[in-house]
């Protein structure tokens, strides 16, 4: 049950627009910076880390794509080959 909690929490937060959240950043750390005993600032915290992990996604993200371009920039053929599953007809 949590875990499906989670993967429909996941998949609505991978909806969610990267620069729409960084807005959003500095609002909610200055929220969490000032502690008090609330529901208000525990979601703050929560809001806050997920702004951060989606920005964290992001960059691991990119630096794949980006070192998959350079790979295939560099050698093209090797690249192209993995890409293509070893595939045999058998009669």
């Amino acid at each position: 049950m949590i875990e499906h909690t989670l993967n429909k929490l996941a998949e609505k937060i991978l909806g969610l627009d990267e620069a729409s959240l960084a807005f959003l950043w500095d609002k909610y750390k200055t929220r969490m910076d000032h502690f008090d005993r609330s529901k208000e600032w525990e979601k703050s915290v929560i809001i806050f880390f997920i702004i951060n992990a989606v920005r964290a996604k992001n960059h691991i993200f990119n630096e794949h794509v980006m070192q998959e371009e350079q790979l295939e920039k560099e050698n093209p053929k090797k690249v192209r080959a993995r890409r293509i599953p070893e595939l045999r007809i058998i009669k």
